[in-house]
């Protein structure tokens, strides 16, 4: 929806102001896409991302109109009309925004809303998003960003068309990072973006991965893209930021308080095409981010991992609890998940190939009535293998041919190991 263009009357109020119709309040459509970019930002800020009365309302009035209802007290909902009295009395919502957008432009950063090009208009896809069983605000409140903000030199939607999220534990064990690091680096080597949280272990290995491999990764966060959070991989996002994106919805210096954690999940389950979970606990935002995944659609992954390993317990339980919950082992599984129909099938799984593999049923039968030592005549061999003598006769031709049996005067035998690799030695010593 195009917000400055509408033409809609927004709901009534006082002020003076005339709203629904932001082009009549700046004099031209720069200022009006301003304001309007400022609205959505200020209206980030009264109430946390994904609260749907606000998309709701911003759905229909325009988020300029929406801003002026919720700040004169016009709220259709109790719990709302509470938080933006509460947000408001610590400050002026519009100067706030404001302060950001500078912040920003000092930082490098910039402001993404879903009038821009680079808008990634997947996570429009959040708007149908219903978790069951929800007894949690935060469970319930997963409507569409209002905007990014964005640090990095990629568009976003770009960067998120072709994208996968790899996600799980940060206690993660050495064999969690491993897969996630290999996830990542394959995913990248691929040219599929990697997207994680940047949280320590599985987040981390999977970034890494992809930046190994020269690729493209985004971190989308869960506070303001210039305090990175945890601290400690200051120098990780720091590189993701020179080659890829860090992403967030909160403006510049906002803190990564809990529930944005569950917020931010949203966002990397609606705004890539999957989500692998390579460990997780019993109770692990990873399998929040999985079944935001499965309610939108998503196509949900997860790489099983020990049954004795408490990183493992939730990835599991996934697997039990969500019949559309895949399981995935390596790169080539999550392409087929995710990939093009037909152009990315994984290879089937198979063992060592053998030379007996190739053999049909009647050859199979006579080598395996062979005993294991000395010879047998081919009457005897024939009636043990249940064949008749003149098929048993053309078989262990064929078997001799391979170098898989020798003929000797009293009748046929197992090659020697060492006849078997040549081939060469048991002709020899067939004297043919």
């Amino acid at each position: 929806m195009d917000d400055r263009g509408s033409g809609r009357s927004g709901p009534a109020g006082s002020g003076g102001r005339p709203r629904g119709d932001p082009t009549t309040d700046g004099g031209g459509d720069v200022s009006a896409d301003e304001e309007n970019r400022l609205a959505r930002v200020a209206l980030t800020w009264l109430a946390e991302p994904g609260t749907r009365v606000v998309h709701r309302l911003v759905e229909r009035f325009g988020p300029v109109a929406t801003l002026d209802l919720l700040l004169d007290g016009g709220s259709p909902d109790g719990w709302l009309h509470a938080t933006v009295a509460a947000r408001s009395a610590t400050g002026d919502a519009r100067t706030v925004a404001a302060e950001a957008l500078e912040r920003a432009e000092r930082l490098g950063a910039r402001l993404v809303t879903p009038d821009d090009e680079e808008w990634p208009t997947r996570v429009g896809g959040l708007a149908e998003l219903r978790l069951p069983d929800v007894t949690r605000r935060v469970d319930g409140e997963t409507a569409p960003p209002l905007c990014f903000w964005v640090r990095g030199g990629w568009p976003l939607g770009e960067a998120l068309e072709r994208s996968v999220a790899v996600v799980g534990a940060r206690a993660a064990t050495g064999y969690g990072q491993h897969v996630a690091t290999e996830l990542g680096y394959g995913l990248a080597e691929r040219d599929w973006t990697v997207v994680s949280g940047g949280a320590f272990g599985i987040d981390a290995a999977a970034h890494r991965g992809a930046l190994n491999a020269g690729g493209l990764t985004v971190a989308v966060l869960a506070c303001g893209v210039d305090r990175p959070y945890p601290m400690g991989n200051t120098a990780l996002f720091d590189r993701i930021a020179d080659t890829g994106l860090l992403v967030s919805e909160w403006p510049p210096g906002a803190e990564p308080l809990r529930p944005r954690f569950l917020i931010r999940n949203r966002v990397i389950a609606g705004g890539t095409l999957g989500t692998v979970v390579v460990e997780a606990s019993a109770r692990s935002g990873a399998t929040q981010t999985a079944r935001r995944a499965i309610h939108t659609g998503r196509v949900a992954m997860v790489v099983p991992g020990p049954v004795t390993s408490a990183m493992s317990v939730g990835a599991h339980e996934l697997l039990r609890e969500h019949p559309k919950a895949r399981l995935v082992t390596g790169v080539a599984h999550v392409l087929e998940e995710v990939g093009r129909i037909g152009a990315d099938l994984a290879p089937p799984a198979r063992g060592p190939q053998r030379a007996t593999d190739a053999l049909d049923d009647d050859a199979r039968s006579l080598l395996e009535a062979l005993p294991r030592r000395g010879a047998m005549g081919v009457d005897r061999l024939a009636g043990r293998a249940g064949v008749d003598v003149r098929t048993a006769l053309r078989k262990l031709s064929l078997l001799e041919q391979l170098s898989m049996v020798v003929r000797r005067e009293d009748g046929y035998a197992l090659a020697p190991p060492a006849d078997a690799k040549t081939g060469a030695k048991a002709k020899t010593e067939q004297g043919t």
